[in-house]
């Protein structure tokens, strides 16, 4: 197993990319349509506000238990986090 990001396969890299983006988005369209802010998201689910922003801008991943925190504050299922745009999620 790599333990240094040069010695990942760049095929992952961009797959974990991806998916920090999916589920940046899709935090910060469910944080909007239910209008909290930033701050107030970040104190209901215990994730700092800056963590909050790198999630949000897909440069930064969470923890599971951070996914769970967060959709809990929002108020649906993880899997909601996890979607991709069009509602499909794709299996392997």
């Amino acid at each position: 197993m790599p333990t240094r990001p040069s010695q990942n396969n760049p095929e992952r890299v961009a797959r974990w990319q991806h998916w920090r983006e999916v589920v940046g988005d899709n935090i910060r369209t469910l944080r909007l349509a239910r209008e909290m802010t930033q701050e107030a998201l970040a104190l209901e689910s215990g994730v700092t506000r800056n963590v909050l922003i790198d999630v949000e801008h897909g440069r930064r991943g969470l923890l599971y238990e951070r996914l769970f925190d967060i959709a809990e504050a929002l108020h649906v299922d993880v899997g909601e986090l996890l979607k991709r745009p069009g509602g499909r999620r794709r299996r392997r």
